[in-house]
């Protein structure tokens, strides 16, 4: 006679137990003003798959509102709740206010640069073989890159925006000569401004060492942890390096960096913690 209540309390109880687990955690990364973000695909892929690995459940989403990278960087620095995590490249300033992510999700190729310019002026960059050359052009990049400081630390002219998208109406209207684009931004960019009279420039690469982190706010530690164990674990299977190459390493390839004059560049902002020891984290083109 006590059988049957104990069997109906055994099939109640994988309802009782799901209804009692603990829901994932809400991590929302920012809404960026680019239209059409090239490192989005990418980048959420690999949180994503990151995320998967880290021993915590977690359920992401993008923010509402569209946002600069200073304001996302404000935003999780005051524990806002509006975003937990930005992907950005390094710098002091930045490592000072976030908690990075020390593996360069980018493998470094944030600091390659290679030039959008006016399709009008295909040469413009022909020629170019020293800092003091290219000085003698005006450069445009947003004002809170941190790219920024760097071009203007080498001596460089330049001239910013507090738009992403009016640096293309810039270049296009000619009033500034050049755009240093990373490599893995510069070929879908074209694409997606081809209204615009802009071309890419064949002759010319501008390098200096940069990585492109995640960042979340100091009050989370444990969400650093969970990425990073989830990140090394890619590393460690090779997922990591699939899911780069698929996305990014033909398209490295394409624009033929071993042809192009290499202007060396300094990064003064870059913090001495940068993992540059660590070979297997930075892509090395062909030829070099």
């Amino acid at each position: 006679m006590q059988r049957r209540p104990l069997l109906k309390l055994a099939a109640l109880w994988p309802l009782g137990a799901a209804a009692g687990a603990v829901p994932p955690l809400p991590l929302v990364y920012p809404r960026h003003q680019a239209l059409d973000d090239p490192q989005q695909g990418y980048v959420t892929a690999l949180l994503q798959q990151a995320l998967a690995r880290s021993g915590q459940a977690y359920a992401l989403r993008r923010s509402e509102l569209r946002m600069v990278q200073t304001r996302a960087m404000q935003e999780i620095a005051t524990a806002s709740g509006g975003v937990d995590v930005v992907w950005a490249m390094t710098s002091r300033a930045r490592e000072t206010q976030l908690l990075p992510v020390r593996i360069p999700i980018d493998r470094g190729l944030i600091g390659w640069r290679v030039a959008l310019i006016q399709a009008r002026q295909p040469q413009l960059l022909r020629d170019v073989r020293s800092i003091a050359a290219l000085a003698r052009l005006s450069a445009g990049q947003m004002r809170d890159w941190p790219d920024s400081a760097i071009l203007q630390a080498n001596g460089l002219r330049l001239d910013t925006s507090s738009t992403y998208e009016g640096l293309f109406q810039q270049l296009a209207a000619g009033r500034i000569d050049y755009f240093p684009r990373s490599v893995i931004e510069a070929q879908s960019e074209l694409a997606s401004h081809a209204h615009l009279p802009l071309a890419l420039d064949a002759h010319l690469v501008i390098r200096y060492p940069a990585a492109l982190y995640f960042f979340v706010g100091k009050h989370r530690p444990e969400l650093a942890r969970h990425i990073e164990r989830g990140l090394e674990s890619m590393l460690a299977d090779g997922s990591f390096a699939q899911l780069f190459q698929r996305h990014f390493g033909r398209l490295a390839d394409g624009l033929h960096l071993s042809r192009r004059h290499v202007l060396e560049l300094a990064n003064p902002d870059l913090p001495e913690q940068t993992p540059l020891a660590r070979k297997a984290l930075w892509y090395r083109p062909k030829h070099y």
